[in-house]
């Protein structure tokens, strides 16, 4: 990649930018701070020294912690971390051995000036882990919604242009009528949209891979929520790069903490999901999703949007797109009909500025020609569709949330959570305990789910498991009572 291609190549002092409280200050490194980003580093496989290990070095991979950055004393870091100081310097040791970090007597422990591995929770693949259901076992993987009943009318009432599906030849971007259409949606949401913005692609996914592919080479940083859709850490791990989490609230991605993370880390892409987040569900209000539109004009940064959810509202309530903010920002969104219309039929675009999108559509033409025209075809009656479809599909899924909380109280009472207002998830935290450790005894009662590390961009606390509200009431209500009888029988080992 020429540094032409790069998004920003302007340097930036990377210590002193923005209001929010940072990691490093000065190049010293606050324990409480580090305490804070490690989350519950105690929880998990191995010893604790080992454990301490890996947060740090998850840290120092994603750039977070830059070389020459201090780390806390022993005592400082053990005493806000309720630790013994052998284990903190036994990390610390394993860390300089490993080339990590150097330690020089009267200086402290600072990081070394020397690339890091790729993290573990960064490695390719990692979404794998959300198709491996065991056999037997009922899946609460993978979020596939069920399909409108419009939209089962639909696909029976669908009648093919045979004249249209037998090109010999369609066009890598899409079949111009269906460009238009999708323009047309986003006119009528308030984001100004040409045909020529929009690219047809084989679901959201494909369209996330392709820009990535494109602006993204090894070594390169990418910021993203500090848990996110894993299709956007693998595909940047795959690349080469390296995707750095930004810290999230309440609301979702923390917005004076990415300002920060743009000035030190100079990413070349950003990847949002502001609208109903996977996994947490959170909504990005109006000022914040403003803001990020403001910074990506400012600091010249793409920013992908993945608004797949966004459509899936219990409240009624769905904002533009992050292009509707600013016209000059470079925003990439990214939708399909999955979500909200039948998961089955793998439709998706993006939409870019023109000059993107020509470069895009060339990349599609060496993936895989183009997309299925029998599939486009159908979407045009989906997409034509698409706000009866999204509010049906908000009503059944809503009434499976109130299903599933009721469960909760019943199974999982300790647990804790922030009921959505729209997705097809719950982001419930547990009290005490390993998410990982949890999953494998929830497979063992029968039951598949999702901790934390299947979506953590960078170091994050194992605390935290997604259950979807999608499958049919029995199979929720049966999967839930596995889990709570698994959680009972690990919190009974704590």
């Amino acid at each position: 990649m020429s540094i032409d291609d790069r998004a920003n190549t302007r340097p930036v002092d990377h210590q002193s930018v923005g209001d929010a409280p940072p990691l490093v200050r000065a190049g010293e490194v606050s324990s409480d701070r580090l305490a804070a980003r490690l989350g519950r580093w105690t929880h998990g496989e191995g010893t604790l020294a080992a454990r301490l290990r890996r947060g740090i070095a998850a840290l120092i991979a994603s750039g977070e912690l830059r070389p020459g950055d201090r780390l806390p004393a022993e005592r400082a870091l053990a005493a806000v971390s309720s630790v013994s100081r052998g284990t903190v310097v036994a990390a610390y040791a394993d860390l300089a051995e490993r080339g990590l970090v150097e330690r020089r007597q009267g200086s402290g422990t600072r990081i070394a000036g020397v690339a890091a591995p790729v993290a573990p929770g960064q490695r390719p693949g990692r979404g794998e882990a959300l198709f491996s259901a065991l056999p037997n076992t009922i899946d609460l993987l993978r979020t596939v919604p069920q399909i409108p009943e419009l939209a089962v009318e639909l696909i029976r009432a669908h009648q093919p242009r045979l004249d249209l599906a037998l090109l010999p030849e369609a066009d890598p971007a899409g079949l111009p009528m269906l460009r238009e259409l999708i323009a047309d949606m986003y006119r009528a949401e308030g984001t100004p949209t040409t045909p020529e913005q929009i690219l047809v692609t084989h679901g959201a996914q494909q369209a996330i891979s392709l820009v990535v592919n494109l602006l993204v080479g090894p070594g390169d940083v990418v910021l993203a929520e500090e848990v996110t859709w894993p299709g956007v850490t693998d595909s940047v791990g795959l690349r080469g790069g390296t995707v750095h989490g930004v810290p999230m609230g309440d609301d979702g991605l923390d917005v004076d903490a990415l300002e920060v993370a743009m000035a030190r880390l100079r990413p070349v892409l950003i990847a949002i999901n502001s609208h109903h987040q996977n996994p947490t569900g959170t909504r990005l209000p109006a000022s914040a999703r403003h803001r990020v539109a403001q910074l990506a004009a400012q600091y010249g940064v793409p920013v992908i949007e993945d608004r797949v959810l966004a459509g899936i509202s219990f409240d009624g309530v769905v904002p533009p797109s992050l292009a509707a903010e600013r016209p000059d920002a470079p925003i990439i969104v990214v939708e399909s009909v999955s979500k909200w219309a039948w998961a089955g039929l793998r439709i998706g675009w993006l939409r870019a500025d023109p000059v993107l999108v020509r470069r895009l559509r060339g990349a599609r033409q060496l993936a895989d020609q183009s997309t299925s025209v029998p599939g486009q075809l159908l979407a045009l009656d989906l997409v034509a569709r698409a706000d009866d479809l999204r509010r049906q599909n908000s009503r059944v899924h809503h009434e499976r949330l109130r299903m599933l909380l009721s469960l909760m109280a019943e199974e999982l009472p300790d647990w804790t959570h922030l009921a959505p207002r729209g997705g097809l998830s719950l982001w419930a935290a547990l009290p005490i305990g390993s998410a990982e450790a949890l999953a494998r005894v929830a497979a063992m009662h029968g039951v598949s789910v999702a901790g934390s590390a299947a979506f953590a961009a960078s170091a994050s606390p194992d605390d935290r498991i997604r259950i979807p509200f999608t499958a049919p009431d029995e199979v929720l209500t049966e999967g839930v009572r596995r889990l709570g009888a698994a959680w009972r029988e690990y919190r009974a080992t704590l």
